[in-house]
């Protein structure tokens, strides 16, 4: 962008803007000092029978043409349209938007301190605030999470009573102020036969098909190579940090043996943005009463 900010392009943009506005007076002068001839065809002949005559433009068109000339100049010389060139009225798109949300903010704020003062429960509980909060939500939200909170891989299901970070209204609160960054690192250096029992040994804490021979050495290899430490020793996992529980019906990712030892092979890394400094307090407390109502608790 460093090579459309220097004058030459300021000045470019003038000229063009200045001779296409004179332009369109000179072309309209020219017309009116045209002679014509009406009645008397040119000679242009469209679809047989569709002819041109030489007529003059209609005085109406032609005042039309140069009230919209005149209406081009003032608009310049009012408003930015010319290079860097800012107007008479310093207008700027970014200083509208600004003074419309504070305009829109003055006016919701009333109704937005009355919930950030109650229990995020009873905001949960209340149905105008649940209007703002799905309106908040589908804004915000719904890319990744889903328009019904069912997210997909790789983004919760924020509709469930599985909480990767903790349910409480305070651990929500929490989440979508700062943020979340989950991390299963990789672990290629175990091997491939050992990534396979360890993955047979995980579908089997939660009850699904596997290998038995090779889960019971996964069992072992599940506190050698340090995933108790984040997953607990029971596969639990730890809210705390963010580690899923493997015991469990649900899965971020998929519970098919051979998308389990991609996950652990190759790791996963998945980050929550924080919302908190962009919606501000009482925003991010009905986001959060909202999460909390469409969920399972």
């Amino acid at each position: 962008m460093s090579d459309f900010v220097s004058e030459f392009w300021n000045l470019y943009v003038i000229v063009i803007v200045l001779v296409s506005v004179v332009g369109c007076w000179v072309f309209l002068l020219l017309q009116s000092k045209a002679k014509f001839t009406p009645g008397v065809p040119t000679g242009h002949v469209w679809d047989e029978t569709l002819e041109e005559y030489n007529n003059p433009m209609p005085k109406w068109w032609s005042w039309m043409y140069v009230l919209t000339v005149i209406f081009s100049l003032v608009y310049l010389a009012l408003y930015p349209g010319l290079g860097n060139f800012k107007g008479m009225l310093g207008w700027t798109s970014a200083g509208q938007h600004t003074a419309e949300v504070a305009k829109m903010d003055a006016a919701v704020k009333p109704l937005y301190d009355k919930y950030k003062a109650m229990d995020l429960q009873a905001v949960a509980a209340d149905k105008q605030a649940m209007e703002m909060g799905k309106r908040l939500y589908l804004t915000y939200c719904m890319q990744c999470h889903g328009a019904d909170a069912r997210g997909a891989k790789g983004f919760p299901n924020l509709a469930d009573a599985d909480w990767q970070w903790g349910g409480e209204p305070a651990q929500i609160v929490e989440t979508i102020t700062n943020g979340r960054m989950g991390v299963m690192p990789p672990h290629e250096q175990l091997g491939a036969e050992t990534i396979k029992d360890l993955a047979n040994y995980v579908r089997s804490l939660s009850g699904l098909p596997n290998d038995s021979v090779r889960a019971s050495k996964g069992a072992t290899a599940f506190n050698e190579a340090g995933c108790s430490g984040c997953h607990g020793p029971d596969g639990k996992g730890m809210q705390a940090l963010g580690a899923p529980n493997l015991t469990d019906k649900t899965w971020l990712y998929g519970s098919s043996e051979a998308v389990i030892i991609d996950g652990i092979s190759k790791g996963h890394s998945n980050k929550m943005p924080a919302w908190g400094e962009f919606l501000g307090e009482s925003k991010v407390h009905l986001l959060a009463a909202y999460v909390l109502s469409v969920s399972a608790k």
